[in-house]
């Protein structure tokens, strides 16, 4: 009985109902306030993607990841906790080379798109499913009912590139130079 005065951090020992867990007991307010986080966690969001000047593989791949669910921490295959994505500009997207010479890009600027995604979906029952909830537009034009459940804008892939006249004078004037040439150089 002479260690009933010492204190669990000199003894080393935890005795139980002395406060050894910080954990507040099921039940409580505090583990009650940790549910909206985990209905958070479950909850669909839908997330709004810009494809003008992105490449279809990159948009796929961003894409294909927020609609099986992997970006979640509570994932598995089968649970159905996955994510709507809504893409627009789809018929201003980015090839390398001569890429637009043998797409379909003239009949369906929607279909490029489509197909890349589809590809990268895994190859299962749930594919259909999964292309249920992609939801592509060829311009900036989206319906007002999935406007209202946008919760999320997802940054692009790959920065846009501008044209020289979108830059300002400031821009142009603090770009370094690589070479000036001399006073009496002719062009």
């Amino acid at each position: 009985m002479r260690n009933a005065g010492l204190d669990e951090a000199q003894t080393g020992i935890k005795i139980a109902g002395r406060g050894g867990s910080t954990e507040p007991p099921l039940g409580s307010v505090a583990s009650l306030s940790r549910a909206p986080q985990q209905w958070a966690t479950l909850a669909r969001v839908w997330y709004l993607l810009d494809g003008k000047m992105q490449p279809p593989g990159k948009l796929a791949a961003l894409a294909s990841v927020r609609l099986q669910g992997l970006h979640k921490p509570v994932y598995r295959q089968l649970s159905d906790c996955r994510d709507h994505i809504v893409i627009m500009n789809t018929r201003h997207i980015a090839f390398s080379g001569n890429k637009w010479e043998h797409k379909l890009h003239q009949k369906d600027p929607v279909a490029i798109v489509k197909l890349a995604i589809y590809g990268m979906l895994p190859k299962s029952l749930h594919r259909r499913t999964l292309m249920q909830r992609l939801h592509l537009f060829p311009d900036e034009d989206i319906p007002e009912d999935i406007l209202k459940n946008l919760t999320e804008e997802l940054p692009q892939p790959r920065k846009v590139p501008r044209c020289l006249d979108e830059y300002t004078q400031e821009e142009l004037e603090a770009f370094p130079r690589v070479w000036s040439p001399p006073e009496d150089y002719r062009l």
